[in-house]
């Protein structure tokens, strides 16, 4: 058999599947000496949310909470631009506890403005803006767990 990085070609899959299964990635690449070998693994869901109870009723005297929004199919409808999650972990809409938020409902951002804090694999990733506007609706609360491709905010 062919050796690939030391080992033979089907250990070195192995071992790499083993890496993916084990880190939940979705592929894994590595070139050495003009080759390359792509193992791709299924696509990482993120484990559900336990114990989240549903929100209650608005009551008369309760404001209205400012992440919750319409579907964003509505939104999309009405011209908003949808800021999606670009990839999954935990949305913080603050740099710390301490911070004030990087947007709020009602806001101008403008293109490459960084809009919130995705954790992801216990690393700070900031999300910039795609788009100018305001900040109309945000759609997670501040520490939810966001899949990929998951609607964040509508920028109008």
């Amino acid at each position: 058999m062919n050796e690939i990085f030391g080992m033979t070609d089907l250990d070195t899959i192995s071992s790499l599947a083993d890496i993916i299964n084990d880190k939940e990635l979705s592929e894994i690449t590595i070139t050495e000496g003009g080759r390359t070998i792509t193992i791709k693994g299924k696509k990482c869901v993120p484990a559900p949310v336990m114990g989240m109870p549903p929100m209650p009723p608005m009551g008369a005297g309760a404001p209205a909470p400012a992440q919750e929004a319409p579907s964003p199919a509505k939104d999309e409808a009405n011209g908003g631009n949808i800021v999606k999650a670009p990839i999954v972990g935990t949305y913080y809409r603050s740099p710390s506890p301490d911070k004030p938020p990087f947007v709020k409902i009602g806001d101008k951002v403008k293109k490459g403005d960084v809009i919130m804090i995705i954790e992801s694999m216990k690393l700070m990733n900031e999300v910039q803006s795609e788009f100018d506007g305001v900040v109309e609706r945000i759609l997670v609360t501040d520490g939810q767990a966001v899949e990929f491709d998951q609607p964040i905010m509508i920028i109008k």
